[in-house]
């Protein structure tokens, strides 16, 4: 039977996400800033009190809203819950983006901005990171006049590690009068700066966070966004009923209750990370200045070899030659062995 399927051209047009590649159990996984040590104790005992009941049934939100809320410092009323970090961020095309519409980022940066922006077929308007990875803010105050639907700033960025300061990003609310601003705050647990204090100030800031990072719940898929009361309510329209699991919640609430292992984790990667970066730069690798649970990294000439003899001795980074050359690559701060076993590697294909 022929048939002929009535496909959106915004779907037909657009590039496949390159999703992680499969078989990667086993490997030391420095490519997609895991948490590599793993979830709480406490997390894995409330999954094991899961009984066959509570997963026949649909979900309740309203207690594990307020302890999440809590945790964040917020009000159950500023707190949507949703299906990992990815789905936070696809509310807002849902909520504020129509055809043809346009939306701003500042490239590199993480990707998923331009696939919901693809299927949504929005406009893009991109503006670049300087060679020094260094944020284009005039560029985007200018860029703010022309009053896009949504600008996403993922703060610190992916992958350049970067953070834009306090002073400028409330340059960037007060230009964005007619613009919801999208704080991504994926991997501010490492930075120490969070736009969450500002949300009773600026009606038009929606941070998107989740726990995929510090938490070590990227298995379960648990996101979240936060804003002023009255602008979290009109994101709540574009979404379902039940959108975040039982196992996420549970985990989760957990988690944040015995929240000293976050916490411990958050310390030991920074630490780690200040080590490891004077380790690459010992070894006359550039490193770029990062505020998140991996560094970029500019191998030079070497890196693609580099990169394949890492491959095959079970080593996985995030090479990124397709939008910043051949030698670059973003590295996950794992555990002490996991780092030193990329050392090692490095050393003898000097």
């Amino acid at each position: 039977m022929k048939v002929s399927l009535p496909v959106r051209k915004a779907i037909l047009k657009r590039q496949t996400y390159e999703a992680p590649a499969e078989g990667r159990w086993g490997k030391i996984r420095l490519d997609f800033n895991e948490n590599t040590t793993g979830c709480s104790q406490a997390a894995l005992r409330a999954l094991r009190k899961l009984g066959a009941k509570e997963l026949a049934m649909y979900p309740e939100y309203e207690a594990p809203t307020k302890i999440l809320a809590r945790y964040f410092g917020v009000k159950p009323a500023e707190l949507l819950l949703t299906n990992g970090g990815d789905d936070a961020l696809r509310v807002f095309f849902d909520t504020f983006v129509e055809p043809n519409s346009h939306i701003l980022i500042c490239e590199p940066t993480f990707p998923m901005y331009r696939y919901y922006a693809e299927i949504a077929g929005a406009r893009i308007k991109v503006l670049r990171y300087s060679k020094e990875m260094q944020f284009p803010l005039q560029d985007v105050l200018r860029e703010l006049r022309k009053k896009p639907r949504v600008f996403f700033l993922a703060n610190p960025n992916n992958p350049t590690g970067t953070l834009v300061d306090k002073h400028s990003i409330e340059k960037i609310l007060k230009a964005a009068t007619h613009t919801a601003v999208v704080l991504d705050e994926a991997y501010s647990d490492f930075s120490g700066l969070s736009g969450v204090p500002w949300i009773h100030r600026y009606p038009n800031l929606f941070i998107a966070k989740t726990f995929s990072k510090a938490a070590g719940l990227a298995g379960l898929r648990l996101g979240a966004v936060i804003a002023q009361q009255n602008s979290l309510a009109l994101v709540r329209q574009a979404m379902p009923p039940f959108p975040v699991n039982a196992a996420a919640l549970a985990a989760s609430v957990a988690a944040v209750h015995e929240h000293r292992t976050i916490d411990r984790y958050i310390r030991d990667t920074k630490r780690r990370r200040a080590w490891f970066a004077k380790e690459l730069e010992r070894r006359n690798v550039r490193v770029f200045p990062t505020a998140c649970n991996f560094l970029l990294a500019d191998f030079g000439a070497r890196g693609p070899a580099f990169f394949r003899h890492l491959t095959r001795n079970g080593i996985l980074v995030r090479e990124r030659s397709k939008d910043l050359g051949p030698g670059f690559a973003r590295i996950t701060i794992g555990t002490h062995p996991e780092l030193k076993s990329l050392l090692n590697i490095l050393d003898r294909s000097i």
